[in-house]
């Protein structure tokens, strides 16, 4: 390894005050201090320290300037209105101006799985599928709709990334055109110790990981996603994650109200089933989009209804997000903020040992989808249906579980196949 490389290494850990690495540096045999010092050379410490510091600054929930969002419901608009909306966003997708980008970048470890969660399978009335099949099927029915081949964007994590396209390989996309699947890894962020230390994962680098569903603006433009997008004139691009086996992928009216609408970013909503409902609120806050976490909008206003009842802060946010390929540029132009989460995460210490703990000790940061609607004046919401729409698979047991999600999917089916 060449000498001025490691002394440059060196000499930035001393500049952010990464002590602990230069001792483990000095430990280490050839091949691993190479290892080490490269990651560390790959690390922008300017921006991670303004993260940190960031992250350690008390926040104030700040709940003024706070009104609710109002969606669109399709049954509760005239039928020329619902044709208009349909015919509009009929064309963007006959006219292969659309696309799918999908969020699957997490393993299944929560369900008990070893694998990608896309590639965890269940029993439902239609046979044993994986859910990337069920995806799979989703977007199959769509291109026949509609007569194309819509590009589908598949974001994947450095951890899952190779199994998930041998996974695809291996059962033939089965049945899509692999042309037409294009795999992308998440960007990431260094973890960092309750003090301000980066940590070194036990393969001698520097340990990171996934940055939050919000990464998924800045990964698809270092990818060349943007602008392989741009050549091939797609003007608006639906994201939405892995894990919900009833998620409609391509739906002409969101494209056609926010055409109509005029705005550059849209969503579908659910409407909370209760005041107390840990799901993100849509709402405007100083006439700026924002998505307010469960945890930060307070009671009363949670409880607060209108004049027939209905909860006035009850459209939520559960990633149907569909963006202009101009919002898109514009968001991963900008920088979204980054919350904290405390893990617990093994490292290598100074001494050159490998430490388990026994609970949190590090900070993940990551950024969310949502924070970039605050840089648009206003969006275009389409309150969906959960039954026909959301069956999550997030915990192994209860609530979003595969057991419920199981169950929606199979009243959906049956309703349709009788």
């Amino acid at each position: 390894m060449k000498k001025e490389k490691l002394e440059k290494a060196e000499e930035i850990l001393k500049k952010y005050n990464q002590t602990e690495v230069i001792e483990l540096l000095d430990k280490l045999d050839d091949e691993k201090k190479e290892k080490l010092t490269d990651s560390v050379l790959n690390v922008d410490f300017e921006n991670l320290t303004k993260v940190f510091n960031r992250s350690q600054e008390k926040k104030e929930v700040n709940t003024t300037g706070i009104s609710p969002m109002n969606a669109i419901v399709k049954e509760d608009v005239s039928e020329e209105e619902r044709k208009k909306y349909f015919e509009l966003g009929k064309a963007v997708i006959q006219n292969n101006h659309y696309a799918v980008v999908t969020v699957a970048g997490g393993q299944g470890t929560r369900l008990g799985h070893d694998g990608p969660k896309g590639t965890y399978k269940i029993k439902t009335i239609k046979g044993e599928k994986y859910i990337f099949e069920i995806l799979c099927e989703i977007m199959k029915k769509a291109n026949q709709t509609y007569g194309v081949e819509i590009p589908w964007y598949i974001m994947t994590s450095e951890e899952n990334n190779s199994e998930t396209v041998s996974f695809f390989e291996e059962h033939n996309y089965f049945g899509c055109n692999p042309q037409k699947i294009k795999f992308f890894t998440q960007s990431k962020m260094p973890v960092m110790s309750k003090d301000g230390k980066i940590l070194v994962d036990k393969d001698y680098k520097v340990k990171e990981a996934s940055d939050g569903h919000g990464g998924i603006f800045n990964s698809m433009k270092r990818a060349g996603i943007i602008e392989e997008l741009s050549d091939k004139n797609i003007e608006w691009i639906f994201t939405c994650g892995v894990d919900n086996i009833l998620v409609n992928m391509v739906d002409p009216y969101l494209v056609g109200l926010a055409i109509d609408k005029k705005c550059k970013v849209a969503t579908r909503s659910l409407i909370k089933n209760s005041p107390s409902e840990k799901i993100g609120v849509l709402c405007k806050q100083n006439n700026r989009v924002k998505v307010i976490e469960y945890t930060e909008l307070p009671e009363d206003m949670a409880k607060e209804v209108d004049s027939k009842g209905n909860l006035k802060f009850g459209e939520s946010h559960v990633m149907f997000n569909l963006f202009s390929l101009e919002a898109i540029k514009k968001i991963a132009n900008e920088s979204l903020p980054y919350h904290i989460a405390f893990k617990k995460n093994e490292y290598i210490n100074s001494n050159g040992e490998l430490v388990k703990p026994e609970s949190p000790n590090s900070y993940k940061f990551e950024s969310f989808i949502f924070d970039s609607f605050e840089m648009f004046d206003d969006m275009a919401i389409l309150r969906a249906k959960r039954e026909d729409e959301f069956a999550p698979i997030k915990n192994a047991t209860g609530v979003d579980s595969p057991e419920t999600a199981v169950n929606l999917y199979n009243n959906f089916w049956s309703k349709r196949n009788t």
